[in-house]
């Protein structure tokens, strides 16, 4: 053969496959040029991922209900193999910054640069501190446990010194006295909301997650609540009250109230720091196809209906509530942007560290924690989207990939983003039990 031995194209192919069936992927310089993949080209499979590789499904491109049969396709979860790793652009570099946990699965960024990590299964918190020479962390210890499925993590007062660190339980939200650099809790818990919707565990085990943020001047505290169930109609199932919405309330947990609804499962929120807008990343409902509905990442407005149960993506009627509520038809708001069906996007952060390409400044980070109920399997990665000016441009971008081997096993499985002080990007990863870090050097592998 010319120039390259059989064997040696043979390890080019299985390195391309573990990175997500396809070649490496684009450097800086063609990442704003690279056109996004659209129309019914937008729907893929895990081999469609690579990183760089962008993305763009509009409201023209959603097929009619039932195009396709609803699946039941679980992933089968494997020990990660010795040559598979995550992928990232080309310049970035995947390092494993912690392994062994259990079920990690939100991670937040104190003020003073320590990464504070929900154990949810176990009902504990734990923090880490800074980064070895070999990559690992330097201090580690259990901030409190004793919750019960907690998930959200937020600090109070907004601004480099907290007072409080507020936790999310499936039922409720705690806080405790907290300074910068505490590692463990210096009080008892203060129960600031003592009943939330709880648990609500469907087939795909979601629905329990709480999320917390706080406005930028602090004035409110801001909850996610998944829905209980796919798509009951909320109007003859009080199991639904206070569900599917963001709920919002005073940071002493007063004057509970609906902020926006219709959000089947808002399971990642967070503010835009650049502006203050509320953001949410979903889980659209099942069973009407495996490409329908789309999950989405939207700005929340205030007062906004987003469709659950009765429509999606704007007007578009659920088949099983035909008829219903026509007077709500023209008010769903159309999400700013529609993600591969079915992904599971879970948690989210902004980028406004400086060690990344400016491009990618002010930019949403997401985990996309993949599929169960689609015939192909999707997600299983971190995605980048597009912010200028405070409102995306409709596009997502494949960014940390290579999670599913090449005959569909499943070894890795995104949760929690956070934006560390150093600017490296950390992803809690509930498959392999890891925290991986990302830093951008600048240098091809």
């Amino acid at each position: 053969m010319n120039r390259f031995s059989r064997r040696t194209l043979t390890i080019i192919l299985s390195t391309w496959l573990l990175a997500g069936c396809s070649g490496p992927g684009t450097t800086e310089t063609q990442r704003a040029s690279q056109s996004a993949t659209t129309g019914a080209s937008a729907f893929t499979d895990y081999c469609g991922e690579k990183p760089g590789r962008i993305h763009k499904i509009t409201v023209a491109d959603l097929p009619a209900p039932y195009a396709t049969r609803s699946a039941d396709n679980p992933p089968r979860l494997v020990s990660r193999p010795a040559n598979a790793w995550p992928q990232a652009p080309a310049g970035f570099k995947v390092e494993q910054y912690v392994t062994s946990l259990d079920n990690p699965r939100e991670i937040r960024t104190a003020p003073n640069g320590d990464l504070f990590v929900a154990e949810s299964e176990p009902g504990r918190i734990l923090v880490f501190r800074g980064i070895t020479h070999d990559g690992k962390p330097e201090k580690e210890s259990v901030f409190a446990d004793g919750f019960t499925l907690p998930f959200g993590i937020a600090f109070y007062p907004p601004g480099p010194n907290p007072e409080f660190i507020y936790v999310a339980n499936t039922d409720s939200v705690v806080r405790f006295p907290y300074r910068n650099g505490d590692l463990k809790a210096r009080g008892p818990k203060q129960v600031v909301v003592p009943h939330i919707p709880g648990y609500g565990r469907l087939q795909g085990g979601g629905h329990w997650t709480r999320d917390l943020a706080f406005s930028l001047d602090g004035k409110q505290l801001f909850i996610s609540v998944g829905s209980h169930s796919n798509v009951d109609d909320t109007d003859n199932n009080p199991t639904e009250y206070h569900r599917a919405d963001i709920l919002a309330a005073t940071p002493e947990g007063k004057d509970l109230h609906v902020y926006a609804w219709g959000i089947r499962n808002p399971v990642g929120i967070a503010i835009d720091p650049e502006n203050g807008q509320l953001w949410a990343s979903v889980n659209e409902r099942d069973q009407i196809g495996d490409n329908l509905p789309p999950d989405y990442i939207t700005h929340v407005q205030e007062g906004g209906f987003y469709g659950w149960p009765w429509y999606y993506i704007g007007g578009h009627q659920d088949p099983r509530h035909e008829g219903k509520h026509p007077e709500l038809k023209d008010k769903v708001i159309v999400p700013d942007v529609l993600i591969e069906p079915h992904n599971a996007s879970l948690e989210m952060a902004f980028y406004e560290a400086d060690q990344f390409p400016r491009e990618y400044h002010d930019d949403i980070f997401a985990a996309e924690h993949g599929s169960w109920n689609r015939g192909v399997r999707t997600g299983y990665e971190v995605i980048c989207v597009p912010v200028k000016n405070g409102r995306a441009t409709g596009s997502y971008e494949d960014f940390l990939t290579g999670f599913v081997m090449p005959d569909g096993e499943v070894w890795g499985r995104p949760v929690g983003v956070a934006v560390g002080n150093d600017g490296s990007l950390f992803v809690t990863d509930d498959g392999s039990n890891s925290i991986w870090r990302v830093s951008y050097t600048g240098q091809s592998p």
